[in-house]
């Protein structure tokens, strides 16, 4: 990934669901120092928070900034910083790039908040330039941050990657952006809390509960896995990519994450010759996560 950055300290913002979090970076590239805010309902909140943490993590270096970089859920317009459908925030339209750069006097890079996460994550793990790289997220919602030959994919909307709306999940449960049977509503972290409320966080419980031989937790973790099989088979039959780094929220059960997901894929490819030449689970490799990956690749957008 880039390494390169505007001459002076950046900032990169990365706004989840339920937190936002931010790092200073150096010249070098090192962190400086890092803050974390609770996530707030609305636009004109999210930028003033937005705007405080900045401040907060800048500190008496906020002088010497030379650019700040965003990554939000939703669709985003990385040109000109306008975002749309930010289900999770509450968020309709929103011009979050020049709002920000009015209140904060500095030029604002935007970009989607998994895609953020996807320059971090193959920037920490140093994927290689050439060839294509997916960041799955399993978070809040479940998305997929497209790197090919070291370039992020956007399309013609900035939708790229949002297969977490894809309504192909047989069990039609309802989804926030108004379809039924969204892979979201199943595999995503939100959507386990939901359908495991016993355990915080949820997929370790409900792993354990399925291992100890509860009925209820073994046809809940089915459900689960095989969202998950779906949204990795989709990502590696529409891109083909070298890797998949698995992130988010959920990736931080570890390893029985990534089992889950093998296996799946191992029980597919049992009947199908096709999907056993592809041989995904090879691709599969967890994000490291003692790293804030989406504040990180929101500051390597400002390059």
């Amino acid at each position: 990934m880039p390494t390169g950055f505007e001459r002076g300290y950046v900032v990169g913002v990365d706004i989840g669901g339920t937190k936002i979090e931010a790092v200073l970076l150096s010249d070098e590239g090192a962190v400086v120092s890092s803050g974390r805010l609770p996530a707030r309902q609305g636009g004109d909140q999210v930028v003033s928070d937005v705007e405080a943490l900045v401040r907060q993590v800048a500190g008496t270096l906020f002088s010497k900034l030379a650019m700040i970089g965003v990554g939000i859920p939703g669709q985003v317009n990385a040109q000109t910083g306008h975002v749309s459908n930010v289900v999770n925030l509450g968020i309709g339209e929103y011009d979050l790039g020049s709002v920000l750069q009015r209140r904060l006097g500095l030029p604002v890079r935007v970009e989607n908040d998994v895609n953020v996460a996807a320059l971090g994550a193959a920037g920490i793990a140093k994927a290689p330039k050439k060839g294509t790289t997916v960041f799955l997220n399993f978070g809040t919602g479940l998305a997929a941050g497209i790197i090919i030959d070291n370039q992020l994919q956007h399309g013609e909307s900035g939708a790229v990657g949002e297969i977490g709306h894809l309504p192909v999940d047989p069990n039609r449960f309802d989804c926030p952006c108004g379809q039924k049977g969204c892979l979201e509503t199943v595999c995503s972290g939100s959507a386990v809390s939901r359908l495991w409320p016993y355990d915080n966080p949820a997929l370790p419980g409900l792993i354990a509960a399925a291992q100890r031989g509860e009925r209820n937790a073994s046809e809940i973790l089915a459900k689960v896995t095989h969202a998950m099989g779906d949204a990795v088979q989709i990502v590696v039959q529409l891109t083909d990519p070298r890797r998949i780094i698995i992130g988010g929220g959920m990736a931080k059960t570890g390893k029985p994450l990534l089992d889950l997901i093998s296996r799946e894929i191992g029980t597919r490819e049992k009947h199908c010759a096709f999907l056993r030449n592809l041989d995904i689970a090879s691709r599969l490799e967890l994000a490291r996560l003692d790293e804030p990956l989406g504040a990180i690749g929101a500051a390597l957008l400002c390059r």
